[in-house]
């Protein structure tokens, strides 16, 4: 699958743009996810680009679970 036909489908399935996708992961290259503050932060951003509403229980959950385990491949795995 090409990158164009990747970011066509995140698109058409969250309605997230190429630019938000690449802002999202220039402010992950040097984050500190072991950093609660950040992971935070970066949870609030990604749910705010895709317009879905992380509950306070499941921002804690994926906090303490990055922290632990580093962010999986497969970020479906988090759920």
């Amino acid at each position: 699958m090409g990158l164009n036909r990747i970011f066509d489908e995140i698109n058409s399935k969250a309605s997230v743009d190429k630019e938000s996708i690449f802002k999202i992961a220039d402010s992950i290259k040097n984050a500190n996810l072991k950093d609660e503050k950040v992971l935070r932060q970066l949870i609030r951003d990604v749910s705010k680009i895709a317009n879905k509403n992380v509950p306070k229980e499941l921002e804690d959950k994926l906090v303490e679970q990055i922290k632990q385990d580093g962010v999986p491949k497969n970020i479906g795995d988090l759920f």
